[in-house]
């Protein structure tokens, strides 16, 4: 894995040493992405300088070196990510050339420079199967492309120096054109000046991330994936860019694989996923260094892992992470699957201190405000796999593709039960439960469980009846959905003045063809796992420069997966059933059936205890006036709350705490 930067001046002039010093500064920030080697590219006849970090993977020679030029000598490239299929490719490829030997190395890189100039960008882009950010410079055209993959596995931000808005879509701003693997490396130019994107704020304060094209800086994006956008020289210098052009769509690909053909037989349907999953984890295990697999013991993980054991030639190394608070602890139940599949496995023994330890290091490892507590899990156990691995796959996807959230189950049950009732009385019934203080509830269920039975004992009875209210006054499905997919069901009420006005289901729009449960993994697909699930693995990983594949993001088993109707997806009152079935083949029921627990840590304890101090010093007055869209007041009325035990508010106030510890290392311009 590698990361890529670069930049395009807006007026020619000839590059020289500043250029040079230049790029290394950039691709210097992100070092993590790349320890094994760096590289940069100018030439006098062009504006462009692109530069990149190496973390060899295939071809550890000089022969992988970036970046790389065309055997035509028509293109360079900065490359960062995996071409699985690109020995196949390679050989359709020798049978286009009249050369005997076409090749300097054995690297995905080249392979790609060759298929670009044999068969075009588009069009290559289409045959290869892979996870990808890339800048492509075109010598003869005098024009640079940026790509990104199918699913957005790799991320790639691209803007104006002195960004200035995206408006209906176009990057505007003034200034050099920059652009990289984070943002970070963009910030590294001398010539930046990073304004914050207020109206992303509330986005961010929603879903504990910066979500869609637009990133926490005016005039700078994030590449959609799918898409590619082609620059030219006089689009810098009119500080205007031209809208991305979308080369792979998810909606597009479901609708396509829906036509082709549903498989109704349950069974079919698990042998159609096994082939489709099995090969592209047989893809996935190609490298020329040591290779892994995270491993939770859950069904996603358990099943990649148990594909892949069955493929190797020796036992599989997997990873786990435990935790010193049985709560969040699963490392137990990925020891139990490990043992009964033959895998080499290792589990870290974490302590809170550890990953309390990560926390002051996360808006260096997020470089934009990022509020997922799972990322603090996520880069133990990437820390610990660096140690013995350069490459781990993992089970994430699963869950988008195969419907394996709570909320695919129980959004479609709860709304044909509440559409029957008029929405005046369900506001009316909603309001009745909210008079009622969170806390308040908590105490009733504090007393009533000295006399109740311990399965009428309900932990944090409060929120879930405040969640209940909320959901009572949903007025339609998607309604429902957008409400229980956000962290904060009210995040205008954390900013002064007033919020963007708009409804949350208008953040997930419909689409024609899907409906119900569909339609949720679409939005899932396109936006939970792009935005925050991604964001998450890749930052955790690359911050120990660790590549992290993920198998289930392949497009023959997005094909697959689409194919397959819902109610065969969830059956029996479970989701993932297909998955489930599968991984039955090779794992004992037993070690599999538990509550899902997820990658969590106790976050409201640890924000009451050994956290506190950190949290005050950036709950302070002085520092929330360094970001006065922030209504103070109301931060402070939250963080109170809290600490008192009045109410259950520690996701939220993990999202302000990471938009301003990220405020206070970055220090953005305030328009």
């Amino acid at each position: 894995m590698c990361g890529v930067v670069g930049f395009i001046q807006p007026i020619s002039s000839h590059p020289g040493e500043r250029d040079v010093s230049v790029i290394r500064q950039m691709t210097a920030a992100i070092t993590h992405r790349g320890p094994d080697s760096e590289g940069y590219w100018t030439e006098e006849d062009a504006d462009v300088v692109l530069g990149h970090r190496r973390l060899a993977i295939l071809d550890l020679s000089p022969a992988g070196h970036q970046p790389m030029h065309s055997a035509c000598e028509r293109y360079v490239i900065a490359f960062n990510g995996e071409i699985y299929n690109h020995l196949s490719l390679r050989s359709k490829l020798q049978g286009t050339s009249n050369k005997e030997t076409l090749w300097k190395g054995h690297s995905d890189t080249e392979t790609l420079l060759a298929a670009f100039s044999a068969w075009g960008v588009a069009p290559t882009l289409k045959a290869v199967v892979g996870m990808f950010s890339l800048a492509l410079w075109d010598r003869k055209e005098q024009t640079l492309t940026l790509a990104r993959d199918r699913f957005g596995e790799k991320p790639l931000y691209y803007g104006f120096a002195q960004g200035l808005s995206n408006e209906a879509g176009a990057v505007t701003g003034r200034g050099p054109l920059l652009f990289g693997s984070e943002l970070k490396s963009l910030m590294a130019h001398p010539e930046w000046q990073g304004t914050l994107a207020t109206e992303a704020l509330e986005g961010y304060l929603r879903f504990g991330c910066v979500g869609g094209e637009v990133s926490i800086f005016q005039g700078v994006a994030k590449l959609q994936p799918g898409s590619l956008l082609t620059i030219t020289g006089a689009d810098v210098q009119d500080g205007r860019l031209p809208a991305p052009v979308r080369w792979w769509s998810a909606e597009q690909a479901a609708r396509d694989a829906m036509q082709a053909g549903r498989i109704e037989d349950p069974e079919a349907a698990v042998s159609a996923v096994e082939q489709a999953l099995g090969q592209s984890v047989r893809h996935r295990m190609l490298a020329d260094v040591p290779l892994g697999a995270f491993l939770s013991g859950g069904i996603d993980s358990s099943l990649i892992v148990a594909l892949m054991q069955q493929q190797s030639e020796r036992p599989a190394r997997t990873f786990s992470v435990g935790f010193d608070d049985a709560r969040y602890d699963e490392s137990r139940h990925a020891e139990a699957v490990a043992a009964h599949l033959g895998t080499e496995h290792m589990t870290l023994q974490a302590t809170s201190q550890m990953a309390l330890d990560l926390v002051p290091n996360l808006p260096e490892f997020y470089d934009e405000p990022f509020a997922d507590s799972s990322q603090l899990p996520t880069a133990l156990i990437s820390r610990l796999t660096r140690e013995h691995v350069t490459v781990a796959l993992s089970g994430d996807g699963g869950d988008e593709l195969f419907g394996g959230y709570n909320r695919h189950l129980w959004v479609p049950r709860i709304w044909h039960k509440l559409k029957r009732l008029p929405l005046p009385s369900r506001r009316a019934l909603g309001g009745a439960l909210r008079a009622i203080p969170s806390h308040a509830y908590d105490r009733m269920m504090h007393w009533g469980g000295k006399v109740l039975p311990n399965r009428l004992q309900i932990r944090t009875f409060g929120e879930k009846l405040h969640k209940l209210a909320a959901v009572l006054e949903s007025p339609s499905q998607r309604a429902l959905f957008a409400g229980v997919a956000s962290m904060n069901r009210h995040p205008a009420g954390l900013l002064a003045g007033k919020g963007n006005g708009q409804a949350p289901e208008a953040l997930f729009p419909a689409l024609q063809q899907f409906t119900g449960v569909e339609w949720m993994l679409m939005m899932d697909t396109l936006h939970y796992l792009v935005d925050d699930v991604l964001v998450k693995v890749d930052r955790a990983s690359m911050a120990s420069s660790l590549e992290v594949r993920v198998p289930f993001l392949d497009p023959e088993v997005f094909h697959t997966a689409w194919r397959i109707p819902t109610d065969i997806k969830l059956r029996d009152g479970q989701g993932k059933w297909v998955l489930r079935q599968l991984l039955y083949r090779h794992v004992p029921r037993e070690l599999i059936e538990r509550p899902k627990m997820g990658f969590a840590v106790p976050l409201d304890a640890w924000l009451r205890g050994p956290l506190r101090e950190w949290a005050e010093d950036l709950l302070s007055n002085d520092s929330l006036a360094e970001l006065p869209r922030l209504d103070g007041l109301q931060v402070r009325k939250l963080w109170q709350a809290h600490l008192k035990g009045q109410g259950h508010h520690a996701q939220q106030l993990w999202s302000v705490l990471q938009l301003l510890a990220w405020q206070r290392r970055w220090k953005p311009g305030l328009s």
